[in-house]
C-alpha cells in the first residue's frame, strides 16, 4: 500500500449505502461515492445538487466510510467522477483492497487510464438527454469483460438512435448493451416491447434505484 496515495483529496459530494440500481451488480448492498462536478446538463439528471455541492476528503477518509459498511461492492458516482484528477490513485487503492469497484461515467471522457481491475458503466448520451455528441470514441476499445455500455431512452427517436448507434459500433456483438427508460417521461412497458419488436440484443434496465425509493413507490 501506498501511504503517500492516502492523504490525496477528492471534491465529494456524498457517501452513502443503498442497493444498486444497475449494471452487473444491481440489487447489491453497495457504498456509493458521489464526486461533485460536471461538465454536461443532461435533461434527466437527478443529482444537480452534485453540479457544485461537496468539499475535499482525503483518499484515507472516503476509505474509513466505506470501511463501516462491511460490503465489497462500491460505486463511484457523480456528476463526472472523471473530473477528479485523484480518481485513479483512489481506484487503485480500492482494488488493491479487495473491492468490487463500479465507476458510472457519461463517457464524454476516456476511460483508458482507469484501473483495468475496475469495472466501467458508460453512459452514451442520446439526443434527447440534452448532451448529444458528448461521447470519446477511445471508450469503444476498453475491454468488453469489465465494461457496459448504458442509454438513457427519452423518446422513440432515441430508441432508433441508440439502436443505430450500436450497429455501427459493433456494440452489440462485444459488450453488454443496457437501455434504461427516461424515469417518468417513457414508459417502461413501451420500452420493452421495442425491444422485443426490433429483436434487439439490447438489455433492459430499469434503474431499481429510482422504483424502490421514488416517492410513488413509497406511496407518497
Amino acid at each position: 500500500m501506498e501511504q503517500s496515495r492516502l492523504g490525496l483529496p477528492l471534491k465529494i459530494n456524498e457517501i452513502f449505502y443503498s442497493i444498486q440500481g444497475e449494471s452487473r451488480f444491481v440489487g447489491w448492498p453497495t457504498v456509493f461515492v458521489r464526486t461533485s462536478g460536471c461538465h454536461l446538463r443532461c435533461s434527466y439528471c437527478d443529482t444537480t445538487y452534485a453540479y457544485y455541492e461537496g468539499g475535499k476528503k482525503t483518499i484515507g477518509e472516503i476509505l474509513s466510510e466505506i470501511e463501516k459498511h462491511q460490503t465489497p461492492y462500491v460505486c463511484l458516482t457523480g456528476g463526472e467522477p472523471l473530473l477528479q484528477k485523484n480518481l485513479n490513485p483512489l481506484v487503485k487503492e480500492l482494488c488493491d483492497r479487495n473491492y468490487q469497484v463500479s465507476i458510472e461515467t457519461s463517457g464524454d471522457l476516456s476511460c483508458l487510464e482507469l484501473d483495468p481491475r475496475a469495472f466501467k458503466v458508460v453512459d452514451i448520451k442520446t439526443p434527447d438527454s440534452g448532451a448529444p455528441g458528448a461521447f470519446c470514441a477511445d471508450n469503444l476499445d476498453l475491454p468488453p469483460e469489465t465494461t457496459e455500455f448504458k442509454f438513457v431512452i427519452c423518446s422513440p427517436e432515441d430508441f432508433t438512435w441508440a439502436e443505430d448507434f450500436c450497429r455501427e459500433n459493433q456494440l452489440f456483438e462485444r459488450f453488454n448493451v443496457l437501455y434504461s427508460p427516461s424515469f417518468n417521461k417513457i414508459e417502461s412497458r413501451w420500452l420493452a416491447e421495442s425491444i422485443l419488436a426490433k429483436k434487439s440484443s439490447a438489455r433492459l434496465q430499469m434503474q431499481l434505484h429510482k422504483y424502490i425509493w421514488s416517492p410513488e413507490a413509497r406511496g407518497v
